[in-house]
């Protein structure tokens, strides 16, 4: 696989990975407390997917500066591969917000 895809293979499950993780271990930390986890848990998978999103890009601002940077000097493939990773990013993280919901909310099954 080229170095791209292995980039955007990795951010979408770092993404989904810390939207899970943190999301589950609040369900935990709930339990423990005494507390009903799946408002815990459906409230830290909607705060934490920006944050899933920044840790899977590198956690700087630097992804950004070089979308800038390599659109002011005229080289449009760097800049569209580095949005493709923060849309990668994005839909790990979006993914597992979805399966968290689906988890505390049921299949809709009745």
């Amino acid at each position: 696989m080229t170095g791209f895809v292995t980039s955007a293979i990795l951010n979408f499950f770092v993404a989904f990975g810390v939207v899970m993780g943190g999301s589950m271990l609040a369900g935990i930390g709930s339990v423990l407390s005494l507390q009903p986890p799946t408002y815990k848990m459906l409230l830290i998978a909607e705060n934490i997917k920006i944050w899933a999103m920044v840790a899977a890009i590198g956690g700087t601002i630097d992804p950004i500066r070089m979308i800038q940077d390599n659109f002011q000097d005229g080289q449009l493939s760097p800049a569209f591969k580095q949005i493709l990773l923060i849309i990668s990013a994005y839909i790990g993280a979006h993914m597992g917000t979805s399966l968290i919901q689906l988890i505390c909310k049921g299949g809709g099954q009745s």
